[in-house]
């Protein structure tokens, strides 16, 4: 145990001693059973008293500092090695901090939507790990929360705990196991950090800064208007919907379904609950948009006032309308939808109320309860809205829709503010991230995972901190033939990105999904591969980091395509096949893609020309394809699309 300075230990002695008033505060993470990144200078940040004299001592070293006039201080600690455990001491005149048992070591950030979220407790063949038991492997979450603005500090401050049963059943499967395999080979401490939210898109966790880098400026000014001054963004971000809607379906202004006076095959609601389960056979597996009306009478003395029209849960994402007048909207499944209504929106008698509801995954519609729908007026009366709904199909499937910019978890970097910013200026030795689902269809991705990743480096204070992206997995339609597919256009974009990045590998998950369930219970292998690209890069690592990875596609003198590979572990092979299988040759003009017939060697797979043009190649191309080719650590080479040289 390290001893003291004799002057130290007084000082301490004398604080212990005084009366404790407001005793400082540590921003971010730090707090007991924490973990601190090794090898990087450490930065501290807090509140104390304004003008108050802090001195923070952890390891041997101690440092001062002064907290401004608002309160808040920073101090910077030199790096240390991996050890522990210390005790972080944080003294001043108003009271003395102690944070016990922190250890020096790895720190990875794991983040994303639901297939990172998923527990381990919920994962296949969990067994095993939850019968783990490591004191230096600690475990933190961050709890779900948004913010309009970028917060100092968490609402609620999440806590470290080490690896045993109890943390173990409810932390993400896929951070879990990454890290345990980390432990494994680093033997140093590791700390992981699990922030997910489920559905998110990933606009919800940009910077300000990234939303800009990524083109969504004009969605950041809408969310600060928000905050002062909700009307004018509610109407604001309404009109973006409705230009969009006009956009996909060539209605001109005022002859869309929201207007009153529309010509629409309104049908009767059978009941307020999910669409799917209503028994009408077109709904029963209905992914899209279906519009839902009701007509309600106010008196005229219930038309001069505000109200608060509630109508419950929207799965999975809602625009409304009270006379043709937008009043909000909302993309969280599960929340109540309670919008404000301006005085002068309703009038007396005949109104009419519209929601159009997205359904994106598995059920969706209004699912009430009848009871709690309602026309609240300021003076306390109230106006039923549970029975009397009539429906209209969207017409076609016009799902992503644009989301208002403070929807919580499709909106302008929400989750960021409330669950990234509070770690502050963190120290790590890398992020992974599994994210895409929510944003297939969706054009830019590439801008804002770009952006993301810029974001979250500037705030960690490392232009080059390594990002291991878990490509999603295979989800829905197989293929009996050439198609086009938003699911393998977003996988594309996270390999170009990743090699476009240099500091970025890819956790290939293609052979681990499952064509009926967006959540694959395999996520022991995942986290494996996330782990695997994560000591490549963070720990340097000699291996490969993703497996087989393409890297030319040139045409030999006979019309043939060759396309080399690189970081094989052995040598290519093809499973359950004397050839590979999921290549495409195609041309420049759309629907001009065709299987191709493939053979193999160590790095390179040949395929046979079929004497039609072809300028490119695409591999495994759909949203649940069928693939054999993997090298000999098992790993499968994924998905691509690239240019025939």
């Amino acid at each position: 145990m390290r001893l003291m300075s004799t002057h130290w230990a007084i000082a301490l002695a004398c604080l212990a001693a005084s009366p404790a008033f407001a005793s400082p505060t540590l921003d971010g993470i730090v707090g007991d059973h924490a973990v601190l990144q090794r090898g990087e200078p450490i930065v501290l940040a807090g509140a104390a008293a304004p003008g108050e004299e802090i001195t923070i001592s952890l390891a041997g070293e101690t440092v001062t500092t002064t907290a401004d006039g608002r309160g808040r201080f920073a101090a910077t600690l030199g790096a240390l090695p991996a050890g522990g455990p210390y005790d972080l001491i944080v003294a001043a005149k108003s009271g003395l901090v102690t944070v016990r048992d922190v250890l020096i070591g790895d720190v990875y950030l794991c983040s994303g939507q639901s297939n990172m979220e998923m527990s381990v407790e919920r994962s296949q063949n969990s067994g095993q790990a939850l019968g783990a038991a490591d004191d230096k492997l600690r475990l933190l979450t961050v709890g779900k929360a948004t913010a309009l603005t970028p917060q100092a500090a968490f609402a609620t401050k999440p806590a470290w705990t080490a690896a045993a049963p109890e943390s173990v059943a409810p932390f993400s499967a896929a951070c879990f196991y990454m890290v345990q395999a980390l432990r494994e080979t680093s033997k140093v401490p590791i700390g992981a950090i699990h922030a997910s939210w489920g559905g998110s898109r990933i606009s919800a966790w940009l910077t300000p800064e990234g939303l800009r880098e990524a083109g969504m400026g004009k969605e950041l000014e809408t969310l600060r208007l928000y905050a002062h001054d909700t009307t004018a963004a509610t109407a604001a971000a309404s009109k973006a919907w409705e230009q969009w809607w006009r956009g996909h379906s060539g209605d001109a202004v005022g002859h869309e379904p929201w207007q009153t006076n529309t010509a629409i095959d309104w049908k009767p609601v059978p009941r307020i609950a999910p669409f799917n389960d209503w028994g009408v056979p077109e709904l029963v597996d209905y992914i899209g948009m279906v519009w839902f009306r009701k007509d309600v009478t106010v008196s005229a003395a219930q038309a001069r006032q505000q109200a608060v029209l509630a109508i419950g849960p929207v799965d999975d994402a809602d625009r409304t309308w009270v006379n043709g007048v937008a009043v909000g909207g909302n993309g969280n499944p599960g929340e109540p939808r309670t919008y404000f209504v301006p005085a002068g929106t309703l009038v007396a008698g005949a109104n009419t109320i519209t929601v159009n509801a997205d359904n994106v995954y598995a059920k969706g519609g209004m699912s009430g309860p009848a009871a709690a729908m309602r026309l609240l007026f300021a003076d306390g009366s109230i106006v039923p809205l549970g029975k009397g709904w009539r429906y209209a199909i969207g017409g076609r499937p016009m799902t992503n829709t644009p989301r208002s910019p403070w929807d919580a978890i499709n909106g302008a970097g929400t989750l960021y503010n409330a669950m990234i910013a509070p770690l502050g200026p963190i120290g790590l030795a890398g992020v992974a991230w599994y994210q895409g689902e929510s944003d297939t269809g969706l054009p830019g991705y590439g801008d804002r995972l770009r952006a993301l990743m810029q974001g979250w480096r500037h705030q960690a204070g490392r232009p080059a901190l390594p990002f291991a992206i878990a490509q999603i997995s295979a989800y829905g339609a197989t293929a009996a033939h050439p198609v086009e597919s938003d699911w393998a256009k977003l996988r594309d974009i996270q390999r170009q990105a990743a090699e476009a990045d240099g500091h970025v590998a890819i956790a290939v998950t293609i052979d681990l999904g499952d064509p009926l369930d967006i959540h694959p219970g395999e996520k022991h292998e995942v986290g494996q591969r996330l782990a695997r690209a994560m000591r490549a890069l963070a720990l340097g690592d000699g291996d490969a980091p993703s497996g087989p990875r393409v890297t030319t596609a040139h045409r030999a003198p006979d019309g043939n395509v060759i396309l080399g590979f690189t970081d094989v572990t052995g040598a290519l092979e093809a499973r359950g096949s004397d050839r590979p299988i999921g290549f495409e040759l195609c041309g420049n003009i759309p629907g001009s893609c065709r299987y191709a017939t493939a053979s193999l060697t160590a790095a390179h797979v040949t395929l046979a020309a079929d004497g039609r043009p072809a300028t490119r190649v695409r591999y495994a191309w759909a949203d649940s394809p069928t693939i054999n080719l993997f090298d000999k650590a098992g790993l499968p080479a994924g998905p691509f699309e690239v240019a025939i040289q």
